[in-house]
Formats: structure tokens, C-alpha cells, sequence
């Protein structure tokens, strides 16, 4: 038997996107229901850092940074590829008065987060335009709203709780649910969504499915999607070519196999595959899993052959597309020595125990170069010329093969004393090699939609009732990756843009 449930706008999914078109939607009166998969909120969202790249807004100004629309638009008219300039300008009009309307709400709080963009391109802000919540202590938060909230990647994938002070995604996902719930809002979990219903071309609601049977869950006013993508499916994936594996995913276990973009497909949406993924490069776990690594302070990474291939520095996407270019760089090795203790000279979450990834050889050591080179399989001749080369860049300053510090990103982490911060021979016995995959934040195509956050059909005609937002959407940015925030920061602003619709 069918139990059919009422709302004004039902939102599939709980990230940043979803939490956002659902708070300005009970916000502006309309009865809302969040219908979430799993039983925990926020999916990648809440594993991030939080960082919005929400440009020209009262918070960058209120830091005094030299950001502006005019900027933004000057910076994504020289990175992107063959943009819709009309979702363009929509998303770089809107930013700043959905920050606007955000911070109206004593739920929400922001502040300027230091932290360079990905490209050196005409408009591009100096330390990054990127904003982010700030921190919410769990004492302050109804008990709900804690409970609710998918702890950071590293507690989760281990069983265990949040913390005491929730930062970063979680903080902006507590916040949005914290007035969500003020507003009335309704948030029903561990309920996957198994398609859309339509009454003649219109979509009225969701199909779902609980362990008693099957209910739908109607929307007068519409359906925002936003539900992450396709990363937690080894078929979709396969089908549109993104490169990686399931296991290596950034995403929640269980998570983002992509049933609500296909639920679209089914009814005539348009997709668009070509911006493929948010990727990074991924230290292999125990487990088999991948971590978002960033932020290399020395070391170097290799190939099958022992061959540097790219510069470690690199933003995380722009590496991992280095790394896809070519079999042999899946998996890759980060050749590293002992100046830090043995710990990794580079941000991961998680890191994982060192002992544990030697013993497991997911990490290996060794006295010597050519030593380390036979345990992970590389020759000998070819990785010792390799670190002997970086090591002479080292001692000049200058990375005559890729380039690594001649850029703002490069230098950001670093914390070399030589002539180049971001160069740091490898010279501390013993050696290490740690191996890594091509990981990613989760998939960027899906639904098509219009600058109103509305579904399109092949026609180019709308899909009365649907919407789309986050990574159940084709991205506004293609196949590039701004800066820091940009996945969150477009979620956000065509999920608002799409409630603004209904």
C-alpha cells in the first residue's frame, strides 16, 4: 500500500545545496521536507572544510579583500570552457544577496577564509575570495540538530561521533538544519528516493521506499534534487567515463549512486556528462579507501616508471586530472624522507596511523633510494635520477620540469627554509613511499539546468515542478574548479535560485 505525504517543496538530499534551498524555503513559509537517504545529514558537504566560493559578498568586504562580481566575472570569463554565460552571470548576480540573506538570520555566520584560488587568471584575489561558516560549539545547538549532523570524514569512517565544536561542513549544515527546524521544517531519513511522480508533464513529488512499502511524497510547489552525484556507482561511473574508483570516493560509505538523477532521466531530463568530476589525489588507506590529500610541503610524487609527471603543489583537481591523464599514474608513489618524523609532509583526511600503513604496504620504507624503488616496484636507475634531479631543483630554486612554486597555491602550505619554500630536497634517511589513487569529491554532471535551477528537457523546454542543484546537477563550471568552495558555493546558489522559482 502507498502512503502519500504532502509538502509544499520536497528537497532529496541534506549537503550544502540541499539544506540551503530547504532553510529559505521554510524561511519564505513554505511547508519543506528534507528526504535524506542515510540517517545522518549533510553527505560530502559535511566532510569538507565549509569553504563557499560565493563571490562579491558583505563578508569579503567586511575583510577588506579586493573581491568583487567584476573581479569574479573577468576571473571566470579567462578559466572557464565554453560556459552558459547565462547560468554565469545568475550565479555571480545572486552570490552576494544570498550571502546577504543568509547572514539576515542569526543561524548563520561567516568570515573570510584565506586560501588561494586554482588558476593565475586575470580577476583572481590574492590569498582567495572564499568564505566560510563560522564555528557553532554542540552545547550552543538544539540536541536534534547535533545528532543529525555526519560527523567529520575521519570520526565517521570509524564509527565515531562528532566533536564538541562543529567547523567547516558541519557547521554549515548544523547551522542551515538549526533554522530549518526553527522554521518548521520536516527532515525524514533513512528514506531512498526511487523516483519522481508526475501528474500529466508536471512533477508532483518523490516515489520512496521505506522498509514497510513504498510511499510517495507530494510537492505542490516542486522538487529541488540535490543529492549529490553518481561517485558511489561503479556502473554510472563506468558509463560516463569518470576515472577512479567507488572505493577511492571522498563520499560517505552508501552514499551518491546516483538514483534521483536517473529517476530524471526517466521523465525526459536533458544531462550532461562532460565536466566528469571534483578530483583529487588520494593517499590509499588500509582499507583500500582514498583520502583528500592536499597541501605537500616536500616529497615528490612518481610514477610506474619512477618518473615525476606533474607539480605536487598543483591544486588537488588540477593534480588529479594530471594523474588520469595515464595508466601508469594510478596507482602513483609520494616519495617522501624522514625530516617530520616519518609522518606525512601533507594535509590528509584521514592520515591514518604510519605504522599501520607500513605494515600493510599501502606506506613503505627503506635506507636508500634505490632500496624504497624495489619495494613499490619502480626502477632503481630511473627513481634515484628522478630524486637526484628534484633535489638539484631543491638547491637552485627553481623546478625547471613543472614548475612547483612559481605560483601563489604552491607556496601556500609550504614551509621550505631553501631558495624556494615550495621545494625541500629529499635527503633524511630513511626514505618512504606512500601509495596514492585518484580520489574525488564526487561526480560534476548530471541533470541539466537553466538559470532558475530549472530541469531541462532535450527541447530545451523545463520540466514543470523539478529542479536540480549540487552534483545531481551539470556544473555552472564545466570541467574546471575555481577556487576553494566553488562545488558548494554553486549548490548553494542555484538551490536558492531554484526556490526563489517556486
Amino acid at each position: 500500500m502507498t502512503e502519500a505525504r504532502e509538502y509544499d517543496v520536497v528537497v532529496v538530499g541534506s549537503g550544502g545545496g540541499a539544506m540551503t534551498g530547504a532553510f529559505l524555503a521554510a524561511g519564505a513559509g513554505l511547508s519543506t521536507v528534507v528526504v535524506e537517504k542515510t540517517s545522518l545529514l549533510g553527505g560530502t558537504s559535511a566532510y569538507s572544510g565549509g569553504a563557499c566560493w560565493l563571490p562579491g559578498s558583505q563578508v569579503q568586504q567586511r575583510a577588506g579583500i579586493a573581491d568583487s562580481t567584476e573581479s569574479a566575472r573577468e576571473y571566470l570569463g579567462a578559466i572557464l570552457v565554453d560556459p552558459d554565460p547565462v547560468k554565469v552571470e545568475a550565479f555571480l548576480t545572486h552570490a552576494p544577496e544570498l550571502v546577504a540573506e543568509l547572514e539576515a538570520d542569526p543561524a548563520l555566520d561567516f568570515e573570510w577564509l584565506p586560501f588561494p584560488e586554482y588558476y593565475a587568471a586575470p580577476g583572481r584575489v590574492s590569498f582567495g575570495r572564499s568564505i566560510q561558516p563560522t564555528n557553532v560549539k554542540r552545547a550552543d545547538l538544539p540536541e536534534r540538530v547535533g545528532s543529525l549532523v555526519r560527523p567529520p570524514v575521519e570520526r565517521d569512517r570509524a564509527g565515531e561521533g562528532g566533536r564538541n565544536t562543529l567547523s567547516g561542513g558541519q557547521s554549515l549544515i548544523a547551522r542551515l538544519l538549526d533554522g530549518f527546524l526553527r522554521e518548521g521544517g520536516t527532515v525524514l531519513t533513512e528514506l531512498p528516493v526511487t523516483g519522481l511522480v508526475l501528474d500529466g508533464d508536471r512533477v508532483v513529488g518523490v516515489a520512496a521506499m521505506t522498509p514497510e512499502g513504498p510511499v510517495e511524497i507530494r510537492a505542490r510547489r516542486g522538487v529541488l534534487v540535490a543529492a549529490g552525484g553518481f561517485e558511489g556507482n561503479a556502473a554510472l561511473r563506468a558509463e560516463h567515463g569518470v576515472p577512479g574508483d567507488v572505493a577511492w570516493t571522498m563520499a560517505p560509505a552508501g552514499t551518491n549512486t546516483g538514483e534521483p538523477i536517473e529517476a530524471g532521466k526517466a521523465i525526459g531530463a536533458a544531462t550532461d556528462y562532460r565536466g566528469v568530476g571534483w578530483f583529487c589525489p588520494g593517499l590509499e588507506q588500509v582499507d583500500g579507501g582514498g583520502s583528500f590529500t592536499l597541501g605537500f610541503r616536500s616529497g615528490l610524487m612518481v610514477d610506474a616508471h619512477g618518473e615525476r609527471y606533474a607539480n605536487e603543489a598543483l591544486p588537488y583537481d588540477r593534480f588529479g586530472r594530471e594523474m588520469a591523464q595515464a595508466p601508469e599514474r594510478i596507482p602513483s608513489w609520494f616519495v617522501f624522507d624522514s625530516r617530520e618524523g616519518g609522518r606525512l609532509p601533507a594535509i590528509a583526511m584521514p592520515e591514518g596511523d604510519p605504522a599501520e600503513h607500513l605494515a600493510a604496504g599501502t606506506w613503505v620504507q627503506a635506507d636508500t633510494i634505490e632500496g624504497l624503488a624495489e619495494k613499490i616496484g619502480v626502477p632503481a636507475d630511473s627513481l634515484a635520477a628522478t630524486v637526484a634531479r628534484f633535489n638539484g631543483f631543491c638547491a637552485t630554486g627553481v623546478d625547471e620540469d613543472f614548475g612547483r612554486g612559481d605560483d601563489e597555491y604552491d607556496t601556500f602550505f609550504a614551509g621550505g627554509t631553501g631558495p624556494n619554500q615550495a621545494l625541500t630536497p629529499c635527503t633524511e634517511a630513511p626514505f618512504y613511499a606512500a601509495r596514492f589513487v585518484l580520489s574525488d569529491l564526487g561526480t560534476k554532471g548530471g541533470l541539466v539546468t537553466d538559470e532558475r535551477g530549472r530541469v531541462l528537457r532535450q527541447d530545451g523546454t523545463h520540466i514543470p515542478g523539478l529542479y536540480a542543484a549540487s552534483n545531481s546537477a551539470a556544473s555552472v563550471f564545466g570541467g574546471v574548479y575555481p577556487g576553494p568552495g566553488a562545488p558548494l558555493g554553486s549548490a548553494m546558489v542555484f538551490a536558492s535560485l531554484a526556490v526563489r522559482d517556486m
